[in-house]
């Protein structure tokens, strides 16, 4: 059992940067690869970025490759998602999820668990 608590949403201008934390409790011993969704109205959940365990690889949607940087802290149990030059086109739901697996992978069926959420709205 792994529990996820999305944090660090919140308003930002286009242009601007934040930084959404994913606090991770349970197994996080385990060997698991986390990722990044987002859900806008309207839409379905796409994939956004993606960690292995021990963060050696990443894995970026096209959208934000250059402007988006995922990252884990395993000493404080927690990831990262850096976002820099923000977009209109970004706001969204933001939720991490986590599998016990040595992989990324980009559907979000293939993710075992799932944090609440957390808003991110990039203004104009």
């Amino acid at each position: 059992q792994v529990q996820l608590v999305e944090s660090g949403g919140g308003l930002v201008q286009a242009g601007g940067s934040l930084r959404l934390s994913c606090a991770t409790s349970g197994r996080t011993s385990s060997v698991y690869a986390v990722g990044w969704f987002r859900q806008a109205p309207g839409k379905e959940r796409e994939f956004v970025a993606g960690i292995t365990r021990s963060g050696e690889s990443t894995v970026y949607t096209d959208s934000v490759k250059g402007r988006f940087t995922i990252s884990r802290d395993n000493a404080k149990n927690t990831v990262y998602l850096q976002m820099n030059s923000l977009k209109r086109e970004d706001t969204a739901v933001y939720y991490c999820a986590a599998r016990m697996s040595y992989a990324i992978y980009v559907s979000p069926n293939l993710y075992n668990y799932w944090g609440q959420g957390t808003q991110v709205t990039v203004s104009s």
